[in-house]
């Protein structure tokens, strides 16, 4: 299939990978220590870290794995977005002020204080490999679909969009990785509403697409036993809220200035995955109408219905839109890398190289092994992301799925229980893990869709649909339960630690309870500066978009350049004069 590339995409992409370095050089003169470098001082601001919550939480997928499932089952996949929404709105309830309030630099240093050295080397062992590898799986799914898409080399995608990323984060540390996570929100959210309305105007309106999408798919298909798909919603939600709701990826708010704006950037984060997918997931189920064959038009694909979003966007946008839509899904993959790759960075130096190598190293010491660290983190993952080109045979919805369910969840348990349970022995921490891994491994092994047809009975087979969904309930479900009752049961054991351990658990759960203000962290006067970096910022990349309405298009083509463009100067603008007003 023809891509209808054309110079106007590749310059806009080029455009947005040099904005992109530019944003890490501009927010250099943040960085003073190790807490400015790993988790910004704790300085920002709310629609900082909500908007860097809400980017860190999807990646490439949501247009690639996720839109597959929208193709092929319909509205089914807003579940996975509505539990994030929901997942976020606990956070404002609860765990985004608790998580702030541990007022420590990494999430690795709150696990040491709640449940002991010898767990912190546990978690910090267990997160940096499987933090990479996750990164490398991210940046390889991104390069295997611009390979096949678009004809892209994949070993130069994954090599240009690490690279871009890793001088990114070392140069501007945790401010240079918030404030590209907040521009890639204002990138990505108008180009997916031009998509979303060049897709419904090619398939004939809301009206049309409710109608002619395929009737037996609208809430899932290929089943033989629909009471599965409910079982499966109840179980995405369960998934989603433990995602979003432990002391690992709660960790987001710890660049937070203060409690009140940490909830108030987990209520955006809830509300941009409301409104977000309301229009990513327009485009592929107006391709199921449109190109029900995927396959012939991507031969190249092992799974053509991941290319089901940018199939209709190829048809349907104008000349130079499809670089703004590309750079919008390199952000979603950027973004979660970023995060991923400063955290990962954050805990190799607070949590082995200060403890365990030089316990009084110098704030400009630890500054220069973060950045170091964070250049063989950075070299790790890019080159786990071509060497993990096999990938390109599995569906990617059902391994980001399954890999959160057999790996992740088994880590969340202890992590979400260590705040709300402090009566157990700093063992349960990491015996819950080790527990979770050894029944993830028994469930992926034995516990088969066949071996399930067997043990009850079934004379009609498990579609292949049904296979996915039933390895990921019985992870899900298994790993929370044997890690719950693992935690939990452990109380029995439970012994008054030494005076020394009592004091540090007791003074841990003292500051989970008592707010951070504004002017603990001295974040006041900051406030001003990013609004202003930010507002400029805005505005330069606005303008751009807006020049690119001079580009040879018919009228709608060019309005909807003068609307994304308008959308981020006025942002900008209200930024810039934000920022003016507090000076």
């Amino acid at each position: 299939m023809e891509t209808s590339l054309t110079n106007f995409d590749y310059g806009v992409v080029g455009f947005y990978f040099l904005f992109m370095l530019a944003i890490g050089l501009l927010f250099r003169k943040f960085i003073g220590n190790t807490s400015d470098f790993f988790r910004g001082g704790g300085q920002m601001s709310w629609w900082m870290a909500g908007s860097s919550a809400f980017m860190v939480q999807f990646s490439a997928w949501t247009f690639t794995g996720a839109a597959s499932k929208a193709y092929q089952d319909g509205l089914l996949v807003l579940v996975i977005f509505f539990g994030n929404a929901v997942g976020f709105v606990a956070n404002y309830w609860y765990f985004a002020a608790k998580c702030r309030q541990s007022r420590v630099i990494t999430a690795v240093e709150a696990m040491r204080i709640r449940f002991g050295k010898t767990a912190e080397q546990v978690f910090t062992w267990l997160q940096l490999p499987i933090g990479t590898l996750y990164a490398g799986i991210w940046l390889n799914g991104l390069g295997v679909f611009f390979s096949a898409v678009f004809g892209f080399d994949i070993k130069t995608t994954v090599l240009v969009t690490g690279t871009v990323v890793l001088i990114l984060s070392v140069t501007g540390g945790s401010w240079a990785v918030v404030a590209s996570d907040f521009m890639q929100v204002l990138v990505l959210m108008p180009i997916s509403v031009v998509a979303a309305f060049f897709a419904l105007r090619e398939v004939g309106g809301v009206g049309e697409l409710v109608a002619n999408f395929p009737a037996d798919r609208l809430f899932g298909g290929d089943t033989n036993y629909s009471t599965l798909i409910w079982i499966w919603v109840v179980v995405i939600l369960l998934k989603q809220f433990a995602s979003t709701n432990n002391m690992m990826d709660a960790s987001r708010y710890l660049c937070a200035r203060d409690t009140k704006e940490a909830r108030k950037g987990a209520l955006l984060a809830s509300a941009l995955f409301i409104i977000g997918p309301a229009v990513w997931f327009i485009p592929p189920m107006a391709s199921a109408i449109l190109y029900p064959d995927l396959g012939a038009m991507f031969p190249q694909l092992k799974k053509p219905e991941e290319a089901s979003y940018v199939a209709i966007c190829i048809m349907t946008l104008p000349a130079g839109m499809l670089g703004l839509l590309m750079s919008g899904i390199f952000a979603a993959t950027m973004s979660s890398m970023d995060s991923g790759l400063n955290r990962n960075a954050g805990i190799f130096v607070r949590n082995f190289y200060l403890p365990l190598i030089r316990p009084n190293a110098s704030e400009k010491e630890l500054l220069m092994v973060g950045k170091v660290s964070t250049v063989a983190f950075g070299s790790g993952i890019i080159f786990a992301g071509i060497q993990f080109s096999q990938l390109k045979d599995i569906g990617l919805f059902d391994l980001m799925l399954q890999f959160g369910a057999l790996v992740a969840i088994p880590m969340q348990v202890p992590l979400i229980w260590g705040i709300l349970v402090k009566r157990v022995p700093d063992w349960a921490s990491w015996v819950t893990i080790v527990v979770g891994l050894c029944v993830s491994f028994v469930v992926k092994v034995w516990m088969t869709p066949e071996w399930i047809e067997g043990i009850l009975g079934l004379d009609t087979p498990f579609s292949g649909r049904e296979s996915s969904d039933l390895s990921l309930i019985l992870g899900v479900v298994i790993n929370l339960t044997v890690g719950s009752a693992v935690y939990l049961g452990s109380s029995v054991f439970y012994k008054e630690p030494n005076p020394t351990r009592k004091a540090e658990v007791d003074g841990f759960f003292k500051d989970l309870s008592t707010p951070v203000t504004a002017e603990e962290t001295g974040s006041v006067e900051k406030d001003s500066s990013q609004g202003k970096a930010l507002g400029v910022l805005s505005m330069i990349y606005g303008g751009f978009v807006l020049l690119l309405c001079l580009i040879p298009n018919p009228l709608l083509g060019r309005l909807a350049f003068v609307f994304c463009g308008a959308v981020l100067l006025a942002i900008g603008y209200a930024l810039a004069n934000t920022g003016k007003a507090k000076v």
